[in-house]
């Protein structure tokens, strides 16, 4: 693809790393694992670090009452639009190190690198820019995932999310008190937001490909079902008189991989969490409450899924003698990202001579839960061989330094001609 004139913030690729060796030692093992999960003493740790960084370079952090963590850089007029940045740092237990806190150390990155390049050129930015970390993007420790995101977006409510329990009966209410992050301040929805994350799958890494724009991103429904049985000892009561809550899960949880393959590639059906009491190896579960995810691009898909899932739920249930009851149901709608910001990515990347590769995501982003409010978009660098959520983890040095520059590129364009002109330039020549 041949290169086109391109406005470049160039950013310092040094100074990018030492970001995220510093960010990588706070829940981070020797085996290139991170366990920092939401709300933890690492992830406070973490944010704490993150705020005297803010500090240290001139923006100003507030965090409101979900905890989601915000640092501004007002380059232009108290009035002028607000372009946010960001993504998040809390990860999966024994995850990788990539996931997420990429974003949010890039984004620092590219806002710092766009106002030396303005102050160098004496120019005023026609936006104030704004880094943020949202609050459990991951779900591992609260459901549902992207809970800070939804909050400030309104699509969830504040008491609610604040009320979510851990396994331990821990709420986001008491976590945030313990961390110091039980936040006050209103910060006002942004004129646009832009999420630089690792692709989480092969698609570029196996083409060869730095970059990607994720530019739909599939719905999911989420179910917290429990079969529920009678506790009795594995010994003396027979198989016949055993009413075993976690033999009715195992039939549902088969009964879901049937349901994938009858929608082939448009389906992705898991349960990623099993909690089984009294959990001893001696007795019969009385109770077995399943995770239960149904993804996919199509809305008549994911409906059909929920569908028949209803119905092998009762026939599980049967099959095994025992009941069940629905103790949570979340949804989140598929949906498009915002094509003014595909296009001003599309054009950065060709600055390099670099194709940008239209991918779906599967997974959720904090964006998906803003591009209901405000024009949003997540693009992808590669991780090698699609891996995310595990210790191997990976996205080299030469792709971190590339996707960081892209977003500093298209933050420099924002501030040099607006958002509205730079997202809505055509193709370049």
């Amino acid at each position: 693809m041949p290169e086109v004139a391109l406005k470049r913030a160039p950013i310092d690729p040094s100074r990018l790393q030492a970001m995220m060796e510093e960010l990588s030692t706070f829940g981070g093992g020797p085996d290139g694992s991170m366990t920092r999960l939401t709300l933890s003493k690492e992830d406070g740790a973490a944010r704490d670090w993150l705020g005297r960084w803010f500090a240290d370079n001139g923006f100003t952090q507030a965090v409101d009452a979900i905890g989601n963590q915000f640092g501004s850089l007002p380059l232009a007029g108290s009035n002028a639009p607000v372009v946010m940045v960001g993504s998040h740092i809390d990860s999966q237990p024994n995850g990788g190190r990539f996931d997420g806190a990429l974003g949010v150390v890039s984004a620092c990155e590219a806002v710092l690198a766009v106002s030396e390049r303005l102050k160098a050129e004496n120019k005023l930015s026609a936006c104030n820019f704004q880094v943020v970390n949202w609050t459990n993007e991951e779900g591992a420790r609260f459901q549902p995932s992207l809970l800070g995101s939804s909050v400030f977006a309104g699509a969830a409510e504040l008491e609610w999310a604040l009320d979510r329990a851990d396994g331990d009966g821990v709420t986001v209410r008491q976590s945030l008190e313990q961390i110091g992050y039980a936040g006050s301040d209103k910060v006002a929805v942004p004129d646009a937001l832009i999420e630089l994350h690792i692709e989480g799958d092969k698609v570029l890494f196996e083409a060869n490909e730095k970059f990607g724009i994720f530019t739909r991103f599939w719905g999911a429904t989420k179910y917290r079902v429990a079969f529920l049985g009678r506790q009795a000892h594995t010994g003396p009561t027979p198989m016949a008189k055993r009413k075993d809550a976690l033999l009715g899960a195992a039939y549902l949880i088969a009964d879901l991989k049937e349901i994938a393959g009858e929608h082939g590639l448009d389906l992705h059906t898991s349960v990623g969490r099993l909690e089984v009491f009294p959990n001893s190896p001696n007795t019969v579960p009385s109770e077995a409450v399943l995770f239960i995810e149904l993804r996919s691009g199509s809305p008549e898909v994911l409906a059909e899924a929920e569908r028949k899932m209803k119905i092998r739920m009762e026939a599980a249930a049967e099959k095994a003698g025992v009941t069940y009851e629905v103790r949570a149901i979340d949804r989140r709608k598929a949906g498009g990202f915002a094509p003014g910001l595909i296009s001003l990515a599309e054009r950065t990347a060709a600055g390099y001579g670099e194709t940008a590769r239209h991918l779906d995501t599967i997974g959720g982003h904090d964006a998906v839960a803003t591009s209901s409010v405000c024009p949003s978009i997540v693009l992808a660098v590669r991780s090698r061989d699609g891996v995310i959520h595990h210790p191997t983890e990976f996205t080299s040095t030469e792709d971190q330094v590339f996707g960081t520059q892209v977003l500093a590129d298209m933050l420099y364009a924002i501030a040099s001609d607006g958002l509205q002109a730079a997202s809505l330039k055509g193709p370049a020549a």
